[in-house]
């Protein structure tokens, strides 16, 4: 069978391991991971993935796998990649889902996390572009000054553009540097920016950084 992402999107099941898994992501305090965060990554890895010219079919893989990439966090933040490509592997089968479609969607989200991520393919390269620059102020539940999430809180406006006319993949960001100065930015959130430039990579892309009209990579 040929699932669909409005199948996904529209399964209780699914619906529920992603509610459960940000549920889990509120109790230890981290930043929202909630059906707000994995829709804007399914539309973002969408949109990179048919703005380079790949197939519908590949573009809704990446869809689902977003949809689907942090589901892992029910079990632990730690390994959350590979626990949750697993209970997705399970899932999808259960639905009857094609094989190959599985194991393309499985592989990007074992594939996402910083720790152990790798674009070993364009869809977990669109992935991981995706979820890592889902930066924006909304996604900050707890606003307690002596330990909040300064760097998400500071991003008023955050915007993520392919320009095929220059190869390159532009993060746009404008912040608040009351809350998080420009290079505090730019140093807490390296790895992930190294991360997206290998993704970008795979894509044979060039990932910029651009924050309050200052290009930073």
């Amino acid at each position: 069978m040929k699932i669909t992402y409005e199948q996904i999107k529209n399964n209780p099941t699914a619906r529920a391991l992603v509610e459960k898994a940000d549920e889990a992501m509120f109790n230890i305090g981290y930043t929202e991971h909630s059906l707000a965060h994995v829709v804007h990554v399914a539309d973002v890895a969408q949109y990179i993935l048919l703005q380079l010219g790949h197939s519908e079919r590949e573009a809704e893989l990446a869809r689902i796998a977003a949809y689907l990439h942090d589901i892992g966090n029910i079990v632990n933040r730690t390994g959350h990649a590979q626990s949750g490509a697993v209970m997705a592997y399970q899932f999808l089968s259960g639905l009857g889902a094609d094989v190959e479609d599985v194991a393309d969607i499985v592989t990007a989200i074992g594939n996402h996390d910083e720790g152990s991520a790798s674009p070993v393919t364009p869809i977990a390269a669109a992935l991981i572009i995706a979820d890592k620059t889902d930066v924006r102020r909304s996604r900050v539940r707890n606003v307690d000054p002596a330990s909040f999430d300064r760097v998400n809180y500071s991003v008023q406006e955050s915007v993520t553009q392919i320009d095929t006319e220059h190869a390159e993949v532009l993060l746009r960001l404008q912040i608040d540097t009351r809350y998080c100065s420009v290079m505090d930015y730019f140093e807490i959130f390296m790895e992930r920016m190294l991360l997206c430039r290998r993704a970008a990579e795979k894509l044979d892309l060039e990932f910029h950084l651009d924050i309050n009209g200052q290009r930073m990579v």
